[in-house]
């Protein structure tokens, strides 16, 4: 029992840190940090100040999830997709958590503000206080709980962008709102999926609010914003024609699916849909940040 104690704790307090959240915020800090560099040679410079950028990134992004796991606590033990995590089945104390995150905070402040610049360092801080705290809080009082997360969700690119820029341009904002937009059809998917468990822990999400057709409507607008900011960072001369093509393709898909939501006007075939949706958009994410981390090269 002693021996697989140690592991079991340590898998733990990684959990709460959500190493999917880290892993997938990583993947838009890369890409970021890639357009931010796509003029640049590589050296060992960069390659340092690249390291320094996602250790940092890793340090912030986990120590928000900490809050944010912390203070849901109590209404994550109602919920299936969450019911099992260590600190709302007590397995970690919630004062151990929250020491955990002040470290973490600080580590990773410290790591993007000297090692980076104090610009990716302020980027980083906001992306941390509007996950955990503004969004946090808001998650239980309003219904634009979602967009308020967006803002810190929509960091990650600009953290990478500004790590090698050292400042916040057209670019960045472009990365920002493509972000910021690619959010809610994810989310509002998701929050369709699971609109029992939400109602049932009285978050206000927009499905239980104004109903799945205007969820939809929402979900097709944010779509096009997604996918319009995406197709700006070519025309900004930011990226080539072969980012222009993968762009144009994956955007096209996830517009179709968006616009294929209509055609399912029963509760059961939307839920159905919705799974599918949220799946897509994790896909749809991935294949673009990548595209984004290899486009500068055959630019």
């Amino acid at each position: 029992m002693g021996e697989n104690a140690a592991p079991s704790i340590l898998k733990d307090y990684i959990q709460i840190t959500k190493p999917g959240i880290i892993f997938s915020n990583l993947l838009g800090t890369i890409a970021g940090f890639c357009i931010g560099a796509r003029n640049l040679s590589s050296s060992l410079s960069l390659w340092e100040l690249f390291f320094w950028t996602v250790l940092g990134t890793i340090f912030v992004i986990g120590s928000s999830a900490i809050v944010n796991n912390v203070y849901d606590a109590d209404i994550d033990k109602y919920m299936e997709r969450t019911k099992n995590r260590p600190i709302t089945n007590g397995r970690i104390p919630k004062r151990n958590a929250i020491l955990m995150s002040l470290i973490f905070i600080i580590i990773g402040e410290a790591i993007l503000g000297l090692m980076v610049n104090p610009v990716a360092a302020l980027v980083g801080f906001i992306g941390f206080i509007f996950y955990g705290f503004v969004y946090t809080i808001s998650k239980r009082v309003t219904v634009i709980n979602t967009e308020i997360g967006c803002i810190s969700g929509a960091t990650p690119p600009i953290i990478g962008y500004t790590a090698v820029t050292g400042h916040f341009d057209l670019i960045a904002l472009l990365l920002f709102v493509f972000m910021f937009a690619w959010q809610p059809p994810h989310f509002f998917a998701l929050a369709m999926k699971r609109a029992e468990e939400y109602k049932s822990v009285n978050v206000p999400m927009l499905p239980n609010k104004v109903g799945f057709k205007q969820t939809k409507v929402h979900i097709l607008i944010y779509t096009v914003f997604a996918v319009a900011a995406s197709l700006l960072l070519y025309f900004f001369n930011v990226l080539g024609i072969w980012y222009l093509i993968v762009a144009g393709i994956l955007g096209a898909v996830f517009l179709y699916r968006a616009m294929q939501s209509f055609k399912y006007k029963e509760k059961e075939t939307e839920i159905a849909w919705s799974g599918r949706m949220f799946k897509f958009s994790i896909l749809y994410l991935t294949l673009m940040f990548v595209t984004m981390m290899f486009a500068p090269i055959f630019s």
